[in-house]
């Protein structure tokens, strides 16, 4: 069987008055309207009763024995327990002074007997509302000054943390990227006073090259949200150029969307980084290139025939000879392309060219493991690096194709994407501006916590594609380093288990 609903009272009243008749008209009448209703008629009982169990309301009489309703009143407001219960006075005084002294000593109405049960009512559920409207106001005003005192000690925290944080802290307004305050760290860094800092841009200041870029960084905020360790080149008041990993956090200022800025200086990390890549790869050419020769000459079988054994060996050495050997040119690409110290050598080039001699490049590889490649390229000329952008396209199919089943289809096509921005004039027809490669396997897919990060260096799938593979890790870095290069784009789409597409996004010479 279903419960009945519960009925809670609408009130809990109490009613002191020490005439019988009157206790029951107002209890049954109180009772009826759906009150709970509490009925003494000595004063003192009353108190001890509203100090026990606190009342929504007291309806009191004045005239009582003993202890009449004034003094009742004193004591309900005297106490902390029952000082905010409102109390209403019922009385057949009615007289001025008799109300005046009610309103004296707390009472925030008076009723004159006879009275009528619907005045009564009335304003009884009056003065509940204030009550209830009171007791709100004051919770929110509780909860106003909890909140601010909270406020106060995150900003207070936060204050100190700025001023002292090591690393460069700077605010910046979202709507034009302008600095409102700085911390020591930062003005320590960057050469400024407070003064020359507050107010400008990065870029009135000239604090790197990409500066542009960050204060469009930070103006799509509030829809990309936070941005941790953006590499950039930061440039001191007196022209001296630092590494520094930019973090952004959207953060909100007496209701001004600002962005917060928190540097951390590389420079001297990135240097040793350089110094120590660049003198291990250099140091590794020379002894690697002696030993692929020997190996080389093993094999060629002048020093001697090999039995079975040792050939095996001997092509593991080999293998593993020229995977390091690809490690250390792989390395010593990216570190010169980082420092500018590669320079691409642009020439007009034909599109379907460059596709047909990056897939005849990879053709022995992919016959070998069985997977078929198809070609679909586009007439269309090209302002670029040829020998780079094979580099980036012979790399992205030796990928598809390792990475496929024997069996398999590797795709590599072009199309042309049409400008956008400018309307064409009418019955003029729209003039390409990309050029869209794209490469597509059907192989074992990129998981999705990986997609971001496959163009980072040393980044890979698998941690065990470097053993079963040969891959370093540092492919698809160069591939996007080139790509950039050119001014262009490349990313990827994937589904686990279904296969892999790489896009690049080449920009077509002006016409």
């Amino acid at each position: 069987m279903p419960k009945e609903p519960l009925n809670f009272p609408k009130a809990d009243i109490l009613v002191i008055d020490d005439t019988p008749e009157n206790l029951n008209l107002l209890s049954a009448m109180l009772t009826e309207q759906g009150y709970k209703v509490r009925s003494v008629t000595k004063g003192s009982t009353g108190l001890r009763g509203a100090n026990a169990v606190p009342p929504d309301l007291i309806l009191l009489d004045v005239n009582m024995p003993e202890m009449n309703g004034y003094e009742v009143c004193e004591h309900l407001k005297a106490s902390d327990r029952t000082r905010k219960i409102p109390v209403i006075f019922i009385s057949a005084l009615g007289d001025v002074l008799d109300k005046v002294k009610a309103f004296a000593v707390g009472g925030v109405d008076y009723i004159t007997k006879p009275f009528q049960l619907e005045e009564v009512l009335a304003r009884i559920e009056n003065h509940l509302t204030i009550w209830k409207l009171q007791q709100q106001l004051q919770a929110q005003n509780e909860r106003l000054q909890q909140e601010i005192h909270d406020r106060a000690k995150a900003e207070e925290k936060f204050a100190k943390v700025f001023r002292s944080s090591p690393n460069p802290i700077a605010i910046a307004t979202v709507s034009n990227a302008r600095f409102i305050d700085v911390n020591p760290s930062f003005l320590k860094m960057s050469g400024y006073s407070l003064d020359e800092v507050i107010g400008n841009t990065a870029t009135e200041l000239n604090l790197g090259k990409n500066t542009v870029a960050i204060a469009q960084t930070i103006q799509l905020l509030p829809e990309t949200g936070s941005l941790y360790n953006l590499e950039f080149e930061f440039s001191t008041k007196c022209a001296e150029l630092k590494t520094v990993l930019i973090s952004l956090e959207l953060i909100d200022l007496a209701g001004v969307p600002c962005a917060l800025l928190i540097a951390n200086d590389i420079t001297e990390r990135k240097r040793l980084e350089n110094e120590f890549i660049s003198l291990v790869s250099h140091e590794l050419r020379t002894p690697l290139t002696s030993t692929m020769g020997a190996l080389d000459l093993l094999g060629s079988e002048q020093l001697g025939t090999l039995n079975e054994q040792g050939q095996k060996v001997l092509s593991i050495a080999t293998t593993n000879t020229e995977r390091l050997i690809r490690l250390v040119n792989d390395i010593l690409d990216l570190e010169r392309m980082k420092s500018g110290k590669i320079f691409t050598r642009k020439m007009k080039y034909n599109a379907a060219d460059l596709l047909t001699t990056a897939t005849e490049a990879m053709q022995a590889m992919a016959d070998q493991l069985q997977v078929k490649l198809i070609i679909n390229p586009v007439e269309v000329e090209l302002w670029a690096d040829p020998d780079r952008l094979l580099q980036t396209l012979t790399n992205l199919l030796s990928n598809a194709i390792k990475f496929s089943e024997p069996g398999d289809t590797v795709y590599i096509s072009a199309t042309l994407s049409e400008s956008q921005g400018v309307e064409p004039k009418e019955n003029e027809p729209l003039l390409p501006k990309y050029l869209l490669i794209t490469i597509k396997d059907q192989g074992r897919g990129i998981p999705e916590d990986k997609l971001q990060i496959i163009f980072e260096r040393f980044q890979q799938v698998d941690a065990s594609d470097s053993r079963n593979k040969g891959g370093t890790g540092l492919g698809l870095a160069i591939c996007r380093d080139i790509i950039q290069q050119h001014d262009g784009k490349i990313w990827v789409q994937s589904t686990l288990g279904e296969g892999s597409t790489f896009y690049v996004l080449l920009p077509l010479p002006v016409q």
